[in-house]
C-alpha cells in the first residue's frame, strides 16, 4: 500500500520518480481501510528537502500510511517559503486533540544554543509530554533526540572539539530488538552535530537501552520503552549529497569545518559521495513502522490509554 500526501506537495513527484508507491488524497478516501496516522513535527531548515527524505522512507513499506506535517505554533521558519508552509502544515496547537500512531521530530539548527535558550523549547517539552498520551511510538531525531532526553532523563548535551561530520561505522548492540531487526553487526550511518549525548550520563534505572553506538561518534540509537519512544541521534534519513550541501553551505559560511569523513570517494569533494546507509534506513524505518502497526490500537481513541505499553 501507498503513503497518502497531499497531491501537489512537492515531494509527491519526486518520491513517484523514484518508484515510492504515491497514492492521491481522491483516492485515499475510497478505500475502506484505516490508514497507519504519522505525524511529522519538520524543525529542519529545509523542510521540503526533509519532507522527501522521510516520506520515502515512511512510504517504503507495504501499509497505508498517511502523513500529517507539523510545524511548532508561531514559529515562522526562515528558509521555507511562507505559502508553502501555509499549504501543507498545521500548527501543533491544531492537531494536539488528534492522536497517531507514530511521530516523528526532527534534529534542528539549534544545537549550540543551551536547551532554555531555543525561542520554542517550551512548546517542545509540552508537545513530550503530550507524546506520552496521544502518540503510540515517537521517532526523535539528532537535537529532538537530545532534547527529549533531557527532557525526559535530565540528561545534558556535551560540546564537541569540532563538528561529528562525516559517515561512520557502528556496531549494532542489540540485535534482538526489533527496532534493529536483520541489522548487519556494523552499518554506516551519517553524522552532522557539534555536541553530543554520552553514554555515561544515562540514569541508572531509566530504562535506557543503547542498541547502537561507534568508537569515533559514541551513541546512536538509544530504545526508552517507557516513553514508548526511539531516539536517533544521527542522519540515518540523509540522502547522497545531504552532507556535500551541509560541507558547502558552512565552507560559503566562513565556518571552519573539514570535509566529511568517510563520505567522498578518497576524501575528494570533487567526486560524488556513494550512499552506503541507504539500506539500513530502509530497514529501520520498516521495522519502526511494522512495530506500530502490530501493536497500536485499531481504534485511535486508545492510542495512549497505557503510557506503559511496549513494543515487544
Amino acid at each position: 500500500m501507498p503513503i497518502k500526501i497531499p497531491d501537489d506537495l512537492p515531494a509527491f513527484r519526486t518520491l513517484e520518480a523514484e518508484g515510492v508507491m504515491v497514492m492521491r488524497e481522491t483516492d485515499a478516501v475510497r478505500q475502506d481501510i484505516r490508514p497507519m496516522r504519522i505525524g511529522l513535527l519538520n524543525l529542519m531548515p529545509n523542510k521540503i528537502r526533509t519532507e522527501t527524505q522521510i516520506a520515502r522512507l515512511v512510504g517504503a513499506t507495504p501499509l497505508q500510511i498517511e502523513l500529517t506535517l507539523v510545524r511548532i505554533t508561531g514559529h515562522v521558519p526562515r528558509n521555507t517559503p511562507a505559502d508553502h508552509m501555509e499549504a501543507f502544515y498545521r500548527p501543533w496547537s491544531d492537531v494536539r486533540n488528534e492522536r497517531f500512531d507514530g511521530f516523528i521530530i526532527t534534529g534542528a539548527p539549534v544545537e549550540r544554543l543551551p536547551f532554555e535558550d531555543v525561542t520554542y523549547f517550551d512548546e517542545l517539552r509540552r508537545i513530550f509530554d503530550w507524546t506520552q498520551t496521544n502518540v503510540h511510538q515517537c521517532l526523535n531525531i539528532c537535537w529532538a533526540a537530545q532534547a527529549s532526553i533531557h527532557h525526559f532523563h535530565g540528561m545534558p548535551k556535551h560540546a564537541l572539539p569540532a563538528k561529528a561530520f562525516g559517515v561512520f561505522r557502528h556496531r549494532t548492540l542489540v540485535p534482538a530488538s526489533p527496532w534493529l531487526r536483520g541489522f548487519s553487526d556494523d552499518f554506516s550511518v551519517p553524522v552532522s552535530r557539534w555536541t553530543e549525548c554520552r553514554k555515561e550520563d544515562i540514569p541508572v534505572g531509566s530504562g535506557l537501552e543503547v542498541l547502537a553506538e561507534s568508537d569515533e561518534t559514541g551513541l546512536c540509537l538509544l530504545d526508552d520503552p517507557g516513553h514508548r519512544s526511539l531516539h536517533m541521534f544521527n542522519h540515518v534519513e540523509y540522502d547522497s549529497t545531504s552532507l556535500a550541501d551541509e560541507y558547502r553551505r558552512d565552507v560559503a559560511g566562513g565556518i571552519a569545518v573539514a570535509p566529511p569523513c568517510g563520505y567522498f570517494p578518497d576524501d575528494d569533494p570533487s567526486r560524488a559521495p556513494e550512499n552506503r546507509w541507504r539500506s539500513h534506513a530502509h530497514l529501520l524505518f520498516g521495522n519502526w513502522i511494522n512495530a506500530i502497526y502490530q501493536t497500536s490500537p485499531f481504534e485511535t481513541a486508545l492510542i495512549g490509554r497505557n503510557p506503559r505499553d511496549k513494543v515487544a
